[in-house]
Order: C-alpha cells, then sequence, then structure tokens
C-alpha cells in the first residue's frame, strides 16, 4: 500500500509522454513513393521498415484486460493510450540527463531517449489501498529494442537517488539485469523511507517490443504483482508477435 498522494501523483503526471494517440497516417506505412507517383512498375521495391511489427491498435488488445486485475482495481482513463492503426516515426534524444521523477510515470521507458513507431498502454489504481498496476507496450524497428534495455541500465546508473517534493523525501534506485521473462528483463526497485511500500519496474524484451510494468502492489515492493503482470502481457504479446511475422513473410 502506498500514500493517497503518491499515487494520484503518478497516474496525473504519466499522461504527459503520451500526448501521442492523434498521430496520423503521416506516420504510417502506406504505399511507397515510386508507387504513389505512378512510377513504372520496374522500379526497385522499397522495403517497408515497419513491417510485421504491431499497431497500437493491435498492441492494446495483448494488454492484460480489466477481468486480470485484482478486485478493487479501476481502469484510469488518464493512462489509456495507444498510437491507433498508423505508426509514428521513431526518435532518439540524449538520455544524458533523465528526469529521474519520472521513473514514477507510467511511460517510464522512454527516459532511455528512444521512442518507437508504436505502443499501447493502460494503468489501474485500487483507490482503497493507493495500490497502482500499469502497463506499457513498446514496439521498435530493428535491433532498436535491444539499446533500449541496455538504455535502463544507463538510466539507473544516472539515478541513483532523487528526490521527492510530496512528502519531502529521498527514493533510492536500484536496477539488475535478470532473466526468466521474454528474451531479456530489466528490473527497478524504488524504495523511501517515507513510503508504505515502494515500486517494481520491469521490462521484458520479446523480440523488437519491450513490455513495461509498474507495481506498488504487495509488501514486497510489488514485485511479484509486476512479475505476474508482465509475464502475462510476454506471453499474450508472444502468440500476437509470431502471427504477425509469419502474416508479413507471407506478403513477401
Amino acid at each position: 500500500m502506498r500514500l493517497p498522494s503518491r499515487a494520484l501523483k503518478a497516474f496525473t503526471l504519466a499522461a504527459l509522454p503520451l500526448a501521442l494517440a492523434a498521430c496520423g497516417p503521416s506516420g504510417s506505412s502506406g504505399a511507397t513513393g515510386a508507387a504513389a507517383s505512378g512510377s513504372p512498375s520496374s522500379a526497385p521495391a522499397v522495403e517497408n521498415p515497419n513491417a510485421g511489427l504491431l499497431r497500437g491498435t493491435e498492441l492494446k488488445k495483448v494488454l492484460a484486460p480489466a477481468s486480470y486485475f485484482p478486485s478493487g482495481f479501476a481502469a484510469q482513463a488518464d493512462l489509456t493510450r495507444d498510437t491507433g492503426a498508423h505508426y509514428r516515426a521513431p526518435a532518439t534524444k540524449s538520455a544524458a540527463k533523465p528526469d529521474c521523477t519520472h521513473l514514477g510515470y507510467t511511460g517510464w521507458v522512454d527516459l532511455t531517449g528512444i521512442e518507437g513507431v508504436s505502443f499501447a498502454q493502460s494503468g489501474f489504481i485500487n483507490d482503497a489501498t493507493s495500490a497502482e498496476l500499469d502497463q506499457e507496450i513498446d514496439v521498435y524497428r530493428g535491433d532498436t529494442a535491444a539499446d533500449v534495455m541496455k538504455g535502463l541500465a544507463a538510466v539507473v546508473a544516472a539515478c541513483p537517488t532523487y528526490h521527492e517534493t510530496d512528502p519531502a523525501s529521498t527514493v533510492k534506485v536500484t536496477g539488475a539485469a535478470k532473466g526468466g521473462i521474454g528474451d531479456e528483463t530489466y528490473t527497478i526497485t524504488l524504495t523511501d523511507s517515507a513510503w508504505e511500500s515502494g515500486t517494481t519496474l520491469i521490462a521484458a524484451r520479446v523480440g523488437t517490443a519491450v513490455v513495461t510494468v509498474l507495481s506498488t502492489d504487495g509488501a514486497d515492493n510489488g514485485a511479484a504483482s509486476a512479475k505476474k503482470l508482465a509475464a502475462q502481457i510476454v506471453t499474450s504479446l508472444k502468440g500476437k508477435t509470431d502471427a504477425a511475422t509469419d502474416a508479413a513473410a507471407a506478403q513477401g
């Protein structure tokens, strides 16, 4: 259980990096420039960099449904986002000086400075206990997902602690690469003497996608519930990803 003010702050601020669902067709992978302009069919085909990658509309179906969460947890509209039926342009920005307080946000994976081409997320809060369970899937091109996992270790190295203002306190940050979920897993633990319990963040890579969860549910800093939720999403994602890859291969 967490202090109420902590939970409220987490889901209010989490929406900031997520004003991306309005991405329009400009970010999608439609016809190539040659085909659209009526160029001769003999022109070499342009490889689609998003081939086989899941869109936001597909990713949100992979997230754990409301029925998965324990009694008392309710979905938060502020934390429900996805990139819809289109892809967005990938982006990379400097992560040399991350805002460490963003480790308490639903979109904490963005601290790596790498943004993928699609995502979906949702968050659930238990008003009676202030416990929080958030989930997100981000999809990247090529080998970028592996770079994201490496970037998480760099974020932890840059953020051994950070300061909270409500209540005034210091959060300790620890992280470690651990296997067992997906192709690779990284776990971050946040603890603060002013909190009733800490927070566990888990990132699990599945091919070109990274599943991230945030949990404050449980006396173990949310560790068990975070691992269970991450495993649930990874299992669902593997099935969806395999189907999408097969479909892309069939199209040539």
